[in-house]
């Protein structure tokens, strides 16, 4: 039986986040999630020992001027907003949690702006 897309993208997503949970319970570096939709994109930053958001960025922010907007520039602004406030929060690395999404197009943009911001994916 064939697994539909759904599926597919459930099962990339939990063997990420698995492979992430046991690194990051261990060495405490907070997790660079994100999530993208057909209309934006937006990562947080979490400290998943005490299961709060440190910082987080979105499309959605009127400040970044791309509203509504889920293209490669868009993203490459939401990697560099979040860069400088995990900055602001006194976090230099972390890792990073692409969910079920492949790691090419706008997810590489965010990453490589996030890196390129001075955080250590």
């Amino acid at each position: 039986m064939a697994n539909s897309k759904r599926t597919l993208f459930l099962k990339r997503r939990m063997r990420v986040r698995n492979k992430l949970r046991g690194v990051t319970a261990n060495q405490g570096r907070a997790r660079l999630s994100v999530h993208r939709s057909n209309k934006n994109i937006s990562v947080q930053l979490i400290d998943d020992v005490n299961g709060v958001t440190l910082a987080s960025a979105s499309s959605l922010e009127k400040d970044l001027g791309v509203v509504g907007k889920n293209n490669v520039e868009a993203a490459a602004k939401v990697g560099a907003a979040i860069a400088e406030r995990a900055k602001k929060a006194g976090v230099e690395q972390a890792y990073f949690d692409r969910g079920g999404f492949l790691f090419h197009g706008k997810i590489k943009a965010l990453a490589d702006a996030a890196r390129e911001g001075g955080l250590k994916i």
